[in-house]
């Protein structure tokens, strides 16, 4: 079950004039929060934003003994309260409910790991990254933004023996283009028999791009689906997602319940 706290800032690393990351104290949510799940934070005692946020899990924080001991989430500043969360100091502290949703499902190799992300949605890969790591699995990380300085946290992943691939709409570092598009061309090339599982987190037209390729290869694959979410418990209905049924139908579901994980081959694009 979810629990809701109040977590102190740690610290704020400001990465660019929008985004930064930002380190909760929440031991009993570092313990319990798996790959791909999220956290709602409310980032002001009043009524101004009313709602929470939802923030997937950047980093799992430890101490020297390994106890968790919070977490950290990857903001942009996009309204009032990220943009609070933008400025906060240590020693403030924020309500946080969480770990909400479904998470990733792991894989063991002999399977490679390949993760796709676009912008923000790089934040559910590093705690996916460690525990597929942990678990002996070769990962790559393919990571995309409209330029360079929009690229985050990539020596993080390559300290953890992640390969990396770049690409930028701009051609500032990486390849030029979408991420999508490397994704494409190392799937023409990797064997068929070869055992892969693609993640992806960003915009939605990405997903979709993940999706098809996973589809046209035959390769499985799982989605974190960046969906509006009023309240992360399923009351509010502002986060569903169009699903097959299994039996030739479709249902709507809600992203905060039933995701925000679904399989590649289960979403039905509008």
């Amino acid at each position: 079950m979810p629990i809701d706290v109040e977590a102190e800032v740690l610290w704020n690393r400001r990465l660019s004039p929008d985004y930064n990351v930002l380190a909760l104290a929440a031991p009993a949510i570092g313990a319990r929060v798996e790959p791909g799940q999220f956290v709602m934070v409310k980032t002001a005692r009043g009524q101004d934003p009313l709602l929470r946020r939802p923030f997937s899990v950047f980093e799992i924080l430890h101490a020297d003994d390994g106890t968790p001991t919070g977490f950290t989430i990857l903001n942009k500043r996009v309204g009032t309260g990220t943009a609070r969360l933008y400025v906060a100091m240590p020693g403030q502290t924020f309500s946080c409910l969480g770990p909400l949703g479904r998470p990733f499902t792991l894989v063991d190799p002999p399977v490679e790991a390949w993760m796709v992300a676009g912008g923000v949605g790089l934040a559910p890969f590093a705690t996916l990254a460690e525990r597929l790591r942990e678990r002996g699995c070769l990962v790559t990380l393919f990571y995309g933004a409209r330029q360079a300085h929009e690229l985050f946290a990539v020596d993080l992943f390559k300290n953890m023996a992640v390969r990396v691939v770049l690409a930028t709409e701009d051609g500032s570092c990486g390849v030029r283009g979408l991420v999508s598009e490397p994704l494409a061309d190392e799937l023409e090339r990797r064997e068929p028999d070869a055992p892969l599982m693609l993640y992806a987190c960003g915009p939605e037209a990405m997903l979709i791009a993940v999706s098809q390729l996973g589809a046209v290869h035959r390769r499985p694959s799982q989605l974190a689906m960046e969906r509006v979410m009023g309240c992360g418990m399923g009351g509010c209905f502002s986060c569903v997602v169009r699903v097959r049924d299994g039996e030739g139908g479709m249902r709507y579901v809600r992203s905060c319940i039933e995701g925000p994980v679904f399989r590649g081959e289960d979403v039905v694009w509008e």
